[in-house]
């Protein structure tokens, strides 16, 4: 390698330390793993607010508190400002949560607007603060047809836009209408099993990142861009 292309010529190394195991938590938070679900739709019976009910209770189960976000009354965005009370709620559940589920029907061969709505409510950043950022999450779809993936695909590119850690499971329960019973309550079946593997893994994937997630997603760039901004300051010329 050339000295030109080094590393060690483009690299700014006082803010590019090598990762080490020491630089993780060694001890760890002792609260319950604090998820966050949201569902994509407003029907009267809909089943993706079904699964998220369901996942609510395996959640509670594996020792979780789980926090289930209604989406009605929650304005369109940019037809209201962030003081609105469903978007102040919604935020301030958001920065509450350490993992979140994601539940959207497919409708024409995508995740609903309704779910992109709620997302599109919450910002990169609040102040300093990323409400999203390092969280983990787990993505679900319900079809009223044949089993697709269409809808969990673009929840997990919404999820990483969102610089979460989406976790390798996911659950598409097809033909949803024939899975739940006249209360609500999901029949025994494999896409149930799959839903409480997709639990499962997302409350281990919390416990695990929870007390590492800024760490985790702690970018480079980022850091060169904050030391050249500091610099600028610490180095006017004129005050």
């Amino acid at each position: 390698m050339s000295e030109k292309t080094s590393p060690s010529d483009n690299l700014v190394t006082s803010v590019a330390p090598a990762p080490t195991a020491d630089d993780f938590a060694k001890t760890y938070s002792e609260h319950k793993p604090r998820i966050l679900l949201l569902y994509g739709s407003l029907r009267e019976r809909s089943y993706s607010r079904l699964v998220i009910e369901e996942s609510a209770r395996l959640l509670e189960y594996y020792g979780c508190e789980a926090k289930i976000f209604d989406p009605r009354g929650l304005p369109q965005p940019d037809t209201e400002d962030d003081t609105h009370p469903k978007v102040k709620e919604l935020r301030e559940i958001m920065m509450w949560s350490e993992g979140q589920i994601w539940c959207s029907p497919e409708r024409h061969g995508s995740m609903t607007g309704i779910i992109k709505s709620i997302i599109d409510w919450v910002p990169l950043s609040i102040g300093a603060v990323r409400p999203t950022q390092g969280k983990t999450l787990a993505v679900m779809q319900v079809s009223g047809g044949s089993q697709s993936f269409n809808a969990v695909n673009q929840m997990r590119v919404l999820g990483r836009w969102m610089r979460m850690l989406t976790i390798p499971n996911q659950s598409s329960v097809a033909k949803a209408f024939l899975e739940f019973e006249d209360d609500g309550r999901m029949k025994p079946s494999s896409y149930y099993n799959r839903i409480v593997d997709v639990v499962e893994e997302l409350v281990k994937f919390t416990l695990l990142t929870r007390d590492n997630k800024d760490h985790l997603v702690n970018r480079y760039s980022e850091r060169v861009e904050s030391a050249e901004e500091l610099s600028k300051r610490v180095n006017q010329k004129t005050i």
